[in-house]
């Protein structure tokens, strides 16, 4: 059975390709994950953003899609829920994409 997760794809408005995921990324879903990276960077070079925020578990098949996108410093902005900064440190992704983690919800929103 897949774990559930949910991507939308979009520009911002320079045109910049954004991917927002929520849910978990994991082997079961990898699949969907990576064709939506793919979509969003597609005809163009401009820096894509991830919007990470509300994933709170990613495996090692995510990590890899996220370095596989991330083909240049600083063309991979990953906006990231706080749990998941240590990770992509220590995996290496920060060294070739910029990791911000989101900020906390406001009133516990």
């Amino acid at each position: 059975m897949a774990t559930p997760l949910t991507l939308n794809t979009d520009r911002d408005a320079d045109g910049a390709p954004r991917v927002v995921a929520e849910g978990e990324i994991d082997l079961s879903n990898i699949a969907v994950f990576t064709d939506a990276l793919t979509e969003a960077r597609a005809g163009t070079r401009r820096p894509m953003t991830v919007d990470m925020s509300a994933v709170k578990y990613l495996d090692s098949a995510g990590i890899n899609a996220l370095f596989n996108h991330a083909d240049e410093v600083d063309r991979l902005h990953l906006i990231v829920h706080p749990f998941l900064v240590r990770v992509l440190t220590i995996s290496g992704l920060s060294e070739v994409a910029v990791v911000e983690p989101a900020a906390p919800p406001v009133n516990g929103a």
